[in-house]
């Protein structure tokens, strides 16, 4: 392989920051996933960081979006979503009681993904969750 080159494929989606909107993301997500066996964990991921983005940041006010990006190697997934910023603090994971109604979604994801990592810019915060092929390559935190 040249060393400018790269064996990761990688996909982009931009959505306007409407609720039906985290659906498309998802559809997308498993439309690129089929027959991986990380499709159904790397669903709901895209959908909770998705949701999260719209509820919690400008990405759901008028005129808002988000961003998504998939990409694929033969040794991870990696799943980010970044959003229009605003919000007043950087999303966090936060173990919350099970019978809590919000706050619980960065924690579900950090559980089922092997690495999240939140960037926080000017511009807005991506968060990336990552799913190893091989559990071997980082384990699993659970």
């Amino acid at each position: 392989m040249h060393e400018y080159t790269s064996s990761a494929r990688v996909w982009g989606l931009s959505c306007p920051g409407f609720p039906e909107e985290v659906s498309r993301a998802r559809r997308w997500t498993r439309d690129i996933l089929r027959g991986s066996p990380l499709a159904e964990d790397a669903e709901l991921i895209v959908s909770e960081l998705s949701a999260n983005a719209i509820l919690h940041t400008t990405s759901g006010q008028a005129y808002g979006s988000f961003h998504l990006a998939v990409a694929v190697s033969a040794q991870v997934v990696a799943l980010s979503v970044t959003d229009d910023g605003g919000a007043s603090t950087a999303p966090k994971v936060e173990r919350k009681d099970q019978d809590a109604e919000h706050g619980r979604g960065l924690g579900m994801v950090s559980v089922i993904a092997h690495r999240v990592v939140v960037h926080e810019s000017d511009q807005g915060h991506t968060v990336t969750a990552e799913l190893y092929a091989d559990s071997r390559l980082g384990g699993h935190p659970c």
